[in-house]
């Protein structure tokens, strides 16, 4: 579908696979915590990294017509992968200090840095007061989380480091967005801006483990292996270029809806199959940094919903 096509409005059958994305998703910091005693969480990101990089250059070599794009998308397909493996840098640390309930709320505060990225960057995509009644609310839950109001020599000290990693997981990601909406990569093949940040990834990461000498033990166990696999193949691989599918058929404002579903499986697979605890502050504060993302990233399909509750959300 080509960029100037008609997106259309959401459907049963977006709902019913965002529900299985928003859940692919939501599951990936538990696999890697799960895996972590017998594998690293690093090497874990290095492996899914290589594993996704070789089937989408695989898939682009069947597909073809990408060469044409290297020449004027390099620069900024460089900068995205750099800013990806930070990310997932970011992520594979904070996981070892945190949980992956924390992670997964954390993480998902990208919008709003895209959203500020883009506020600076493009004329139309200037914040509207809802917007920034978001951020707000956004900032005040991180803030709360963080567990604003208890006495310091009460905090964990490590887990409020992998906290503060993943809120900077969050900003790479956002800062990602960023650079694909303001280059060339926005109208460039996605398999192509996908390949850029998973090569990326792969050789930074790799580079940086051999450096610190960090590349083992490795124990390859079912739940590694099983770890491994589904970060490369289903999520970093399948569910991705999935994702990209959809931005090209549905609009972007109701994908941006059904996506927050990914923090609430997150938390909630990390309680039932973790057992890691919540406390008010944290449930409190994550509640407000959702509301604020809503505010943020579906203020176009709130307002429209506003003018016409019929709209875009009629199912078959």
């Amino acid at each position: 579908m080509s960029s100037t096509a008609v997106r259309q409005g959401a459907d049963l059958f977006l709902f019913q696979l965002m529900l299985v994305l928003c859940a692919i998703w939501g599951f990936q910091q538990v696999a890697i915590k799960l895996a972590a005693a017998d594998i690293a969480p690093l090497l874990q990101v290095l492996l899914r990294s290589a594993i996704a990089a070789l089937l989408v250059g695989l898939l682009l070599l069947w597909q073809g017509g990408w060469h044409s794009w290297l020449s004027c998308t390099w620069r900024g397909g460089l900068l995205a992968g750099v800013l990806f493996a930070l990310e997932f840098f970011f992520i594979a640390e904070g996981l070892r200090l945190t949980s992956a309930s924390h992670m997964a709320v954390f993480l998902y505060t990208a919008p709003i840095f895209s959203a500020l990225g883009l506020h600076v960057l493009l004329p139309s995509e200037r914040l509207k007061p809802a917007q920034w009644l978001g951020i707000g609310l956004c900032f005040t839950g991180v803030v709360l989380a963080f567990g604003a109001g208890a006495h310091w020599s009460s905090l964990d000290r490590r887990m409020l480091l992998g906290d503060l990693l993943g809120l900077l997981a969050g900003l790479s990601w956002g800062l990602t967005t960023v650079v694909v909406r303001g280059s060339r990569l926005s109208e460039a093949p996605a398999g192509l801006t996908l390949l850029y940040q998973l090569v990326a990834a792969s050789v930074l990461l790799l580079g940086y483990l051999l450096f610190t000498g960090q590349l083992g033990p490795v124990r390859w166990t079912p739940v590694a292996i099983g770890s491994v696999v589904f970060q490369g193949v289903v999520v970093a691989f399948g569910s991705y270029l999935i994702w990209f599918w959809l931005l090209r058929r549905y609009l972007a404002s109701n994908l941006a809806v059904f996506s927050f579903m990914t923090p609430l499986y997150g938390v909630t697979f990390g309680v039932l199959v973790l057992d890691e605890p919540l406390t008010l502050n944290f449930v409190t504060g994550a509640a407000l940094v959702l509301v604020g993302i809503v505010l943020v990233s579906s203020h176009a399909w709130l307002s429209r919903r506003a003018k016409n509750p019929r709209i875009e959300t009629e199912l078959p």
